[in-house]
């Protein structure tokens, strides 16, 4: 059976005392500091990206850091977080919002994370990714809700 917890923390909030895995990844997505995140994922770890259009995996740790520093190059805010915690795990759903040549964007992202506890280290990532959002589409959307809600 799977127990979920549902926390939402805000972009800006300090990460609790104790750094778990999925903290630790969070704040990589933040800070735009994969390349330096030595400590958070297992050896093999493999990634299982969906993204528009394409699906595909990356093994181990090193090419899954570098993917994910082409993903979050620059630093990023989280305006929504939601964490879930499973019997083997975390799913996290969140909106990540940068700026990328003047120019704000977004993207919404899930993840279905696989930690090792006893390295606390993710081993499997199943991420959905919905796309770079920039300001003109996200308006557009923005405006496609105000007609959907009156």
């Amino acid at each position: 059976m799977t127990t979920t917890q549902t926390q939402t923390h805000p972009s800006s909030g300090a990460s609790p005392a104790r750094s778990t895995a999925v903290d630790r990844f969070l704040d990589a997505v933040r800070q735009a500091s994969f390349s330096t995140a030595d400590d958070l994922y297992a050896v093999g770890v493999v990634l299982d990206a969906t993204v528009p259009g394409w699906r595909y995996t990356v093994h181990g740790d090193t090419g899954v850091r570098a993917e994910y520093g082409r993903w979050f190059n620059a630093t990023s805010d989280l305006p929504e977080l939601t964490r879930h915690s499973t019997a083997s795990g975390e799913v996290i759903e969140y909106v990540a919002t940068w700026e990328e040549d003047g120019v704000e964007h977004a993207g919404h992202h899930a993840h279905v994370l696989t930690i090792d506890p006893t390295t606390d280290r993710i081993v499997e990532d199943h991420v959905w990714c919905g796309g770079r959002w920039p300001a003109p589409l996200l308006a557009e959307m923005a405006a496609a809700r105000l007609v959907e809600t009156g």
